[in-house]
């Protein structure tokens, strides 16, 4: 064996492109050994919001760690993950009214599905199919892959996926309502969705009207609404809550990456009063079997009470606006490139496709583009020939330039047929 023994998410290291070492971050930069500054366009995978280190959450997780480091969550709490569930509820649409605590998207999206089961199986009624959106993402664990896209994420692992019911993509409207209302009719138990963006099945874009017409769907037939705002959360797409832009409360909601302000790993399951209703009862079967060693980690809820605090205290929501405002107005500079196609935007979410108009997780041009980027100083990581910039609220002019310069810089190799 030479070099590293490290074996990185999402690597194929037989490629040997180079793995830069990160000593330190602050605000949207970080920092490498060979002494580089690379601008964060992507929050270090959509989790950093306020930006790297912040000065407020890094506080409380010293302060906390001097008091209790771990303790076990079933059948005993502490300080920290009770704050995190008041200041939850108190945010949170009211009708969820729980919260159950994981560790990660995907582990918040399995919790999601189970209790969904639970509420069926513990009422004694037989709903079982679980309802998805093509093109969809909700994690890399077995029940999050089976609601998510099959194809090159998964297909190796064929066999451990469960069937799911599969609703074509909104390009079409109509198309998606109608196969979404014939799920539910037949009896789907839930149905789970990324609200209004898409996010590894290429920031795939749609509109809070079409979400508030799916959620009606399922309430006419009783389907279970899931909302997984692991990445839409947290004022991504420019509410607290990309669902508040429909008007619509979930029966279900995940959430996860900016709930510590990117810090920590953390995650909590939502979930409104019947589901909870339907899982109280003196009988010992009918309990919610789910949990983890490190559920509800008391230094990692520190983190998230902190964030919390600061979603209270400052003014996020604008800050989040503004970067918008920036997107957009870059954005739209690239319009009418001939190596750009549909960009778009969604809150602080601007994407676009780069080479052609097809997105392809596998194109050719992907570790092109991720060495094209790297080298000019920026974290941005294409899915396939889909570009993304999603970065910290915190990020200055000037990094924003450098992001767009280095998006432009490749379109411009793109068309001139000398990108290599």
């Amino acid at each position: 064996m030479s070099g590293s023994p490290v074996w990185h998410a999402f690597t194929q290291h037989g490629l040997g492109e180079p793995i830069p070492l990160v000593t330190h971050a602050e605000g949207a930069a970080l920092f490498t050994a060979d002494g580089r500054r690379i601008v964060d366009a992507i929050s270090s995978w959509w989790v950093t919001t306020h930006g790297h280190c912040y000065p407020r959450v890094m506080e409380a997780i010293r302060a906390q760690t001097g008091k209790l480091d771990q303790l076990i969550f079933a059948g005993w709490t502490h300080e920290p993950a009770e704050e995190v569930a008041r200041g939850l509820t108190a945010i949170m649409p009211p009708e969820l009214t729980r919260v159950f605590f994981s560790d990660s998207g995907s582990t918040c999206v399995e919790v999601a599905l189970k209790m969904a089961l639970g509420y069926w199986a513990n009422r004694g009624e037989a709903r079982h199919r679980i309802v998805v959106m093509e093109h969809s993402y909700h994690g890399d664990t077995i029940g999050a892959m089976s609601v998510g896209a099959r194809g090159v994420f998964n297909a190796a692992y064929a066999p451990l996926l469960f069937d799911v019911g599969r609703v074509p993509f909104p390009g079409e409207p109509q198309a998606a309502l109608d196969a979404l209302e014939a799920e539910c009719r037949a009896g789907a138990a839930a149905f789970i969705v990324e609200p209004l963006v898409l996010g590894a099945g290429g920031m795939l874009m749609y509109g809070p009207l079409l979400l508030a017409e799916m959620r009606a769907i399922c309430e006419a037939y009783g389907t279970l609404f899931i909302a997984d705002e692991v990445m839409t959360g947290w004022g991504r797409t420019g509410t607290l809550l990309a669902c508040e832009q429909a008007g619509v409360a979930p029966d279900l909601l995940c959430l996860s990456k900016g709930l510590t302000g990117g810090a920590l790993p953390l995650a909590v399951t939502m979930a409104s009063e019947p589901i909870w209703d339907a899982h109280y009862s003196t009988d010992r079967s009918l309990t919610f079997f789910h949990s983890s060693s490190y559920t509800a980690n008391p230094i990692a809820c520190a983190a998230a009470a902190e964030n919390l605090a600061v979603w209270r205290e400052e003014p996020v929501l604008d800050r989040a606006a503004a970067l918008g405002v920036r997107q957009r107005d870059r954005l739209a500079a690239l319009e009418g490139h001939p190596a750009v196609a549909n960009p778009r935007r969604c809150g602080t979410i601007a994407a676009m496709e780069l080479g052609g108009g097809d997105a392809a997780y596998l194109s050719d041009l992907g570790p092109r583009l991720l060495a094209h980027f790297r080298e000019a100083g920026v974290l941005l990581r294409p899915l396939g020939n889909t570009v993304y910039v999603m970065p910290p609220y915190c990020i200055g002019e000037d990094d924003l330039d450098a992001i767009y310069a280095a998006i432009r810089s490749a379109a411009d190799a793109i068309a001139a047929g000398r990108f290599s």
